[in-house]
């Protein structure tokens, strides 16, 4: 979709200054080093950075325009230029305006953990049958969100908007300008509780998400009840499912098949929790009006996006790294997951981020819990980083055998010099962890 300067001004009360250009349609651009010839430069601002110190070197680059807040611009060079307020501000209207325009069905997911993967999943069940354009990757602050809905193409019947926060009120200006017609939870747990303070403050934050959630539509979430609690003033109908609704009648590695309201269905990735993300899909399937086979179908589709669950072998050593993200929940699930599925297991955890004052306790957490299962005593775990030592401080009363490694160099040559072929080695961490510089020592291709 191109934009008419009258639709511009509609979308963001944009103050024309000039107006030389002889074209009628325009697109944008944040970025001056991949400008096209013709497109609007929009400058962006942050903490660090001013995207109006490089307003001549995007008309350099070909732009017709630009967009100011102050008063400075290459009048010599500048075709078009509109005045607004703040520049984010107008990214995020004129986001709203193309979405409004082309209305597809939108669909928004948020959670404290899994959002990324339920996002992919639904992704695949859905595009089964629809013309369905999603966030790309993890792209999912403000600055995400308009860049998916730009480069959302006219015939686009589903939006998937993946909704990340920082704090308080950022969900809630997500949801503002997509609109969601249907709306996702995955959960809320203690991820981000160290910007957040409280698991109460977590759930509402995430269910911000209903605040112009459309009361024709439908919410997806956890059955939880901190969710149910700021849910409440939410009209429309409400979704609530887990893991007690679903009967799984088989695990294997990259299998897992499972039953859910006296049907079956079948996914080529193992994990308990990939089965309740499936949940997610497979309500929004029927939803959307898709029938039995479309949605056991698109589950069947469906793969791990990179760094989730991905599998590789390194000399004889399959390694599965999971390290793009780590929160407390989401380490005691996919390691669970781990042992209980594969032989000769070795599981490397790293620090998890953005716990807060709650950073030792939730890492000394999902140590006992790991100490609970049965697998955990012919495991072997290697700890990276300071707070991951916590959970192998708990763990050497239970495990088979624990070390701690203070970095990425010295797990790597611990396990080149200690772990030979036919193992399984799992790595687990925040992604501030660096943890592909382990796989990158094993393959002979990183100098730590």
């Amino acid at each position: 979709m191109m934009f008419r300067l009258e639709d511009i001004i509609a979308a963001t009360g944009a103050m024309v200054i000039e107006n030389k250009t002889d074209r009628k349609e325009f697109s944008f651009s944040t970025d001056t080093r991949t400008i096209k010839e013709g497109e609007i430069y929009l400058p962006l601002k942050g903490a660090n950075f001013d995207g109006e110190n490089f307003l001549t070197q995007a008309m350099d680059s070909g732009a017709e325009g630009c967009f100011i807040t102050g008063f400075a611009y290459p009048a010599d060079k500048a075709k078009i230029v509109l005045k607004v307020k703040d520049t984010l501000t107008a990214y995020m209207q004129l986001a709203n305006y193309k979405r409004k325009k082309l209305n597809p069905v939108t669909v928004g997911i948020t959670g404290s953990s899994g959002k990324t993967t339920t996002k992919e999943i639904v992704y695949s069940v859905l595009s089964t049958k629809f013309k369905t354009h999603k966030t790309f990757s993890n792209h999912n602050n403000e600055i995400g969100f308009c860049q998916t809905v730009m480069d959302m193409t006219d015939d686009t019947e589903v939006l998937i908007v993946e909704m990340g926060m920082r704090g308080l009120g950022e969900i809630e200006l997500l949801s503002k300008f997509s609109e969601p017609d249907y709306a996702v939870i995955t959960n809320a747990g203690s991820a981000h509780i160290g910007r957040l303070g409280s698991l109460d403050n977590i759930a509402k934050a995430k269910s911000e998400i209903v605040k112009y959630l459309s009361p024709k539509g439908a919410l997806v979430a956890q059955n939880n009840d901190r969710i149910k609690k700021y849910v409440a003033e939410y009209s429309g109908k409400k979704i609530y499912h887990d893991l007690s609704d679903v009967k799984i009648t088989e695990r294997r590695q990259s299998y897992t098949k499972f039953v859910y309201k006296n049907r079956e269905y079948e996914l080529n990735v193992e994990g308990d929790y990939n089965v309740d993300n499936s949940v997610t899909a497979i309500e929004l399937g029927y939803l959307l009006g898709m029938n039995y086979e479309e949605i056991r179908q698109g589950l069947l589709n469906y793969k791990p996006i990179e760094k989730r669950w991905e599998a590789q072998d390194i000399h004889g050593i399959k390694v599965i790294n999971d390290s793009y993200n780590a929160n407390p929940e989401s380490m005691k699930a996919s390691v669970s997951t781990f042992l209980q599925l594969y032989k000769n297991p070795v599981v490397v955890l790293g620090d998890m981020g953005e716990l807060g004052d709650y950073t030792d306790e939730l890492h000394k957490g999902v140590g006992e819990y790991l100490s609970a299962l049965p697998e955990t005593k012919t495991a072997k775990f290697l700890t990276v980083g300071e707070f991951a030592k916590e959970i192998g401080e708990v763990l050497e009363k239970s495990a088979g055998f624990v070390k701690n490694f203070e970095n990425n160099e010295e797990v790597s040559k611990y396990i080149l010099d200690n772990v030979g072929a036919g193992t399984t080695i799992f790595l687990k961490a925040s992604r501030s962890m660096k943890f592909e510089e382990i796989i990158g020592k094993l393959e002979g291709e990183v100098k730590l």
